[in-house]
């Protein structure tokens, strides 16, 4: 099933979801502290450069108490939504999700989650992400809508029987998830954020 999708966000204010988003931030670890016994550690925000989050768990490893404090691990994260850390992931694809959700919001943490670890899929958020809606079915009905669909069958059915001619957005919503032409990924809100499953 091929469709033309509407690009806007729907009636879904992404500058609120911005202003809500919470700084995501890594706990970083000493191993040799914690092979010790011992927490010895640092909480990061996450959405800076590589390169000054690796400065900063340098200068924490050469506080540690025990010697020779060199290797570490992120125990700990906030402010990531739905995407996932693992313990060593590199601190390049863990700034570039914590940029990706300080520029977009938490729609870009399941964008990252869906993508499970294709860094290359960071990019195309902007270009796969349809907008956040209420439901499958609300974005069904605005596709049908913007598409002209509704109008069309309005002119070719017989006035008495419009009230009763519908299309079934339902299983329209259900099919193009099925044919994985979209990604419905459920909102903390109660919605839907919805993604192109073609990008």
């Amino acid at each position: 099933m091929s469709h033309e999708y509407p690009s806007t966000p729907g009636d879904y204010d992404a500058n609120s979801e911005r202003l809500s988003t919470p700084l995501p931030r890594i706990y970083v670890a000493s191993l040799a502290d914690y092979n010790a016994g011992r927490l010895h550690g640092v909480w990061l925000d996450a959405d800076r450069d590589p390169a000054e989050l690796q400065a900063d768990i340098q200068a924490m490893l050469a506080a540690s108490p025990e010697s020779g404090a060199e290797e570490y691990a992120i125990h700990d994260y906030d402010g990531f939504g739905d995407a996932r850390l693992a313990e060593y992931d590199s601190l390049e694809l863990v700034s570039r999700i914590a940029r990706g959700i300080t520029a977009h919001g938490l729609a870009f943490a399941a964008w990252a989650d869906i993508q499970a670890g294709d860094e290359t899929a960071l990019d195309r958020f902007e270009e796969a992400y349809l907008g956040h809606y209420d439901s499958e079915q609300a974005y069904a009905e605005q596709l049908i809508d913007d598409l002209g669909y509704q109008q069309l069958l309005d002119n070719s059915v017989p006035a008495s029987l419009r009230p009763y001619a519908r299309i079934d957005t339902e299983a329209l919503a259900r099919d193009m998830q099925l044919d994985g032409d979209l990604h419905f990924y459920p909102a903390d809100d109660g919605g839907v954020w919805i993604f192109d499953g073609r990008v």
